[in-house]
């Protein structure tokens, strides 16, 4: 998985579209990569929401609910996750990058 080598200008054209390739581990349920180039992001370390859409698919095919997942990118993650009925449930660590609060109209 990690020898795959992205052709990055053309999933670039994707926009705003990524792409997302995945595969049975070794060592883990499945393993995964995570490119969107066309929105500045040659490639997500680790990615919460790709695993949203994942693990439903693994979870299926490999009759199972609890899955291990491993993001292959440069620094890579970890990503233990649940298939609680229409919901997905992901632990691991998290580097935090950002801070914020929203306010929505009363």
């Amino acid at each position: 998985m990690r020898s795959f080598v992205p052709d990055l200008l053309r999933i670039g054209t994707f926009h705003p579209l990524g792409l997302v390739i995945t595969a049975p581990g070794r060592t883990q349920d499945f393993v995964s990569r995570y490119f969107v180039p066309g929105a500045g992001i040659p490639e997500d370390p680790v990615t919460g929401s790709i695993h949203a859409t994942l693990v439903p698919y693994w979870a299926e095919k490999l009759a199972k609910t609890h899955l291990s997942a491993f993001q292959c990118s440069q620094r890579g993650g970890h990503l233990l996750c649940e298939l609680a009925g229409d919901r997905v449930l992901i632990t691991g660590r998290a580097n935090t990058f950002m801070k914020a609060e929203i306010y929505l109209p009363d």
